[in-house]
C-alpha cells in the first residue's frame, strides 16, 4: 500500500499572487502624519501657553501684594497720626484756667455733652470728647447732675468725673425744734432744690439735721428722706428706752421730746429737762409748758414774737399744758435726736422745776420753795437788763421809751399753788 503525503492544514492565509498584492497595496489607504504633528506642535504650544500664563499670574500677585502693602502701611502712617493727634487733645490739659461747675441734663447724650462742653471751653474738640467716650465705653455712663471740672482737666479727665457720678453735693441743715410749716417754708427757699410740695408733713415726722443733696434733688424727696431718718431713729431709741417710763408709745415718746425740745437749747440740759417732765407726768403733775400754750395759739406758724397774757396762758386748748393733765394730742415741733434720746433715757432725779438762771440755761429744784426763790433771781435779772435797757433806749431816742418783752424761753408766767393735782410754776 502506497502511502502518499498530504500538505497539512494550516491557520495561514494563502498568499495571494504578487500581482493581486501589488494592487492591493496600491488600493490601501497611506496613514495620516500630519495630524499627530499637528497634535504635538498643539501640546508643545499650550505648555508655552501655560507656561507663559503662570508667569503672568505670578507677576499680577506680586503687584498685588505690593499694592496691599503699599496701602497698610499708608493706613498704618494716617492711623499712627490720626493716633497721635487724637492722644495729642485727648490727653492734653484742659484750656480752662480756672475750676468750673457744669450741668448735665437728664437724658443728655454725649453728643449733647460735647457741645455743653465746648461751649464752656473746657474741652477743644466735640469729636474727640465722642470718640473718647466710646472708646472708652462710657457712653451710656455718662450721668446727669452737677459736676465741679477742675482748671486743667484733660478731656478723658472729664470723661471720668461724668462717669463717676459724682455730682456736687449741698448741705441742706434743718434745726432742731422748727415745726413741719417752718421746714417746708425753709426748704422752698433752697434754690437747688426742685419742684413744689404738696402737703405739709405731720407733726414731728421730720427728722432735723443736715442733709447732702445734689442740685435738682425735689424738695418731696428731701422730705421723704427726712421722713425715713425719723423713722429710723425713733424705732432704734424707742427700743433702747429706760424702764418705768409714762409712755405707751414711740409717739408719745416724739410728743415729749418736741417739748424738752422747745424749752432748752442747750445739749447738756436736754435730759435733765427731760427727766423733770417725766417725773411730773409719773406725779400726774401739769406739765406747763409755755411752747405748748403757744402751739396751741398758732399752730405751726412759728414763734409768738411776744410775751404771753394771763387771757392765753388761761385759756383752754388742746395743747394748753397749763390747763390739760398729760401730753398734748400731738408733737409741737419736729424733735431732734438728742432730745428723743433724752427722753427715751431721761436723767435719773427728782426735779420737778426749771427756770431760765441768765445765763442761756436754767435752775432746777426738786421742791416748790427751792424753785420760787430761783423764781425770785431771774426776776432780778429780769429787772436788771430792763432798766439797762430802759438806760440805753432812753439815750439813744429820750421821746420813745423802750418796754422789754419777755420771751417765753427765759420767763416764768406764774408760780404754782398746791391743790388736789399739785400744780408747780412755770418751769420756762
Amino acid at each position: 500500500m502506497e502511502l502518499t503525503e498530504k500538505p497539512a492544514p494550516t491557520d495561514a492565509p494563502q498568499s495571494a499572487p504578487a500581482g493581486e498584492t501589488e494592487a492591493a497595496s496600491a488600493l490601501a489607504p497611506k496613514p495620516r502624519k500630519a495630524p499627530l504633528l499637528r497634535q504635538a506642535k498643539s501640546s508643545e504650544n499650550d505648555k508655552k501657553k501655560k507656561k507663559r500664563k503662570g508667569g503672568s499670574s505670578s507677576r499680577e500677585f506680586v503687584v498685588f501684594f505690593d499694592g496691599l502693602l503699599s496701602f497698610l502701611m499708608i493706613v498704618a502712617l494716617a492711623a499712627g497720626s490720626a493716633g497721635a493727634y487724637f492722644n495729642n487733645i485727648y490727653l492734653a490739659s484742659g484750656r480752662s484756667g480756672e475750676d468750673q461747675t457744669v450741668i448735665v441734663p437728664n437724658r443728655a447724650g454725649a453728643t449733647d455733652i460735647a457741645e455743653i462742653l465746648k461751649q464752656r471751653n473746657l474741652i477743644e474738640d466735640t469729636l474727640i470728647f465722642r470718640i473718647g467716650a466710646y472708646i472708652g465705653r462710657a457712653n451710656g455712663e455718662l450721668k446727669a447732675g452737677e459736676y465741679l471740672i477742675p482748671k486743667g482737666s484733660s478731656t478723658r479727665d472729664i470723661i471720668d468725673i461724668l462717669r463717676s457720678g459724682q455730682s456736687i453735693q449741698y448741705g441742706v441743715t434743718i434745726p432742731e425744734g422748727l415745726t413741719s410749716l417752718q421746714i417746708v417754708q425753709r426748704l422752698r427757699g433752697v434754690d437747688v432744690l426742685s419742684g413744689d410740695i404738696r402737703q405739709i408733713p405731720a407733726e414731728g415726722s421730720l427728722l432735723p439735721d443736715t442733709y447732702r443733696v445734689t442740685r435738682g434733688t425735689s424738695r418731696e424727696s428731701m422730705l421723704q428722706i427726712m421722713q425715713r431718718a425719723q423713722r429710723r431713729v425713733v424705732d432704734d431709741v424707742w427700743k433702747r428706752r429706760a424702764a418705768g417710763l409714762p409712755l405707751k408709745s414711740p409717739d408719745e415718746l416724739v410728743v415729749l421730746a418736741s417739748i424738752v425740745e422747745k424749752e432748752t437749747g442747750k445739749s447738756a440740759e436736754r435730759a435733765r429737762v427731760a427727766a423733770v417732765f417725766v417725773n411730773r407726768l409719773n406725779k400726774r403733775i401739769r406739765l406747763q409748758s409755755d411752747p405748748t400754750i403757744i402751739y396751741g395759739l398758732v399752730g405751726g406758724q412759728g414763734p409768738l414774737g411776744r410775751g404771753l397774757t394771763r387771757t392765753e396762758i388761761d385759756r383752754a386748748t388742746p395743747y394748753n399744758t397749763y390747763v390739760i393733765l398729760g401730753l398734748p394730742p400731738t408733737p409741737i415741733a419736729n424733735p431732734g435726736r438728742e432730745a428723743i434720746e433724752a427722753v427715751a433715757n431721761p436723767r435719773v432725779s427728782n426735779e420737778l422745776y426749771f427756770v431760765a438762771d441768765g445765763t442761756g440755761g436754767h435752775a432746777f429744784s426738786e421742791t416748790l420753795d427751792q424753785h420760787q426763790k430761783a423764781v425770785a433771781r431771774w426776776r432780778n435779772v429780769e429787772k436788771t437788763r430792763s432798766d439797762a435797757s430802759d438806760d440805753d433806749s432812753a439815750e439813744a431816742k429820750p421821746q420813745t421809751p423802750v418796754q422789754p418783752s419777755l420771751s417765753v424761753r427765759q420767763a416764768p408766767r406764774r408760780p404754782a399753788a398746791p391743790a388736789v393735782q399739785p400744780q408747780g410754776a412755770t418751769i420756762r
